[in-house]
């Protein structure tokens, strides 16, 4: 069974919302759960993403309404925090990790930061039992993709191409994943333009889609009430996971 992992901006409309959504993505399809955090330039985020962030700042998001909701929600889905690695350090990563994993986090996701940096705190995360997911992108060697598999916890991130999240763009997915599969048997999930025309696509040769923008749309989605955007949310979840099992 191929996996499904869903990322919704925390806090946008709201706190109880994003606990509400979460719990009825898990009972639809959802395999894991990205908790975005936040954030005021979030690069490698297409422009509903940036939107949502931006709207749930201005309504006065901060760190701790993250860390409510995830008490919520992480004892019954497999949680993962998304942020840039500024909303992390600013929490004094040696005290974050610990306690994200006893709220019961699996791992955080941390787009801005780079192998070779990332890997200053590979024995924190490991003595946290945390995964820092790896990321993969079409224009990397394969000798920097053994580099950045090796020790790779979870699953791995595949960049569908090179870009920001919500473009759709398409490339030959491949030749990478052939590549990835000669230095690891971690799961590799791919991510960036899935929706659920695209899903069934990428899903090919890979072990799970990551899907952001298809859901943040409904989100935004101001003549919608709560309770259809988690309705809409819910039925995406469903036609997704259908598709990438099809």
């Amino acid at each position: 069974m191929k996996k499904l992992v869903a990322y919704i901006t925390s806090g946008y409309p709201e706190k109880s919302f994003s606990v509400d959504l979460s719990l009825a993505l898990s009972e639809n399809g959802v395999d894991t759960l990205e908790l975005g955090v936040p954030f005021s330039d979030p690069v490698a985020d297409g422009p509903l993403i940036e939107l949502a962030n931006h709207r749930a700042l201005e309504s006065g998001f901060r760190f701790k309404d993250l860390v409510e909701i995830s008490k919520e929600v992480a004892p019954k889905v497999d949680t993962l925090w998304m942020g840039y690695f500024n909303s992390f350090y600013q929490q004094d990563m040696q005290k974050l990790l610990p306690f994200a994993k006893e709220i019961g986090l699996s791992g955080f996701i941390i787009p801005d930061l780079p192998h070779e940096e990332s890997s200053a705190f590979n024995n924190l995360f490991e003595a946290n039992a945390l995964s820092n997911i790896s990321f993969v992108a079409p224009t990397d060697s394969k000798e920097r993709i053994a580099q950045i598999v090796k020790g790779s916890k979870k699953f791995i991130y595949m960049v569908a191409y090179t870009g920001i999240t919500g473009s759709g763009k398409a490339e030959d997915l491949q030749p990478i994943l052939s590549n990835i599969k000669e230095f690891t048997q971690t799961p590799i999930y791919v991510g960036f333009g899935v929706n659920k025309k695209t899903a069934k696509d990428k899903v090919k040769g890979a072990d799970g889609v990551i899907v952001g923008s298809a859901f943040v749309e409904i989100l935004l989605d101001e003549t919608l009430s709560y309770k259809e955007k988690i309705s809409n949310c819910s039925e995406l979840a469903k036609i997704l996971k259908s598709e990438i099992n099809s």
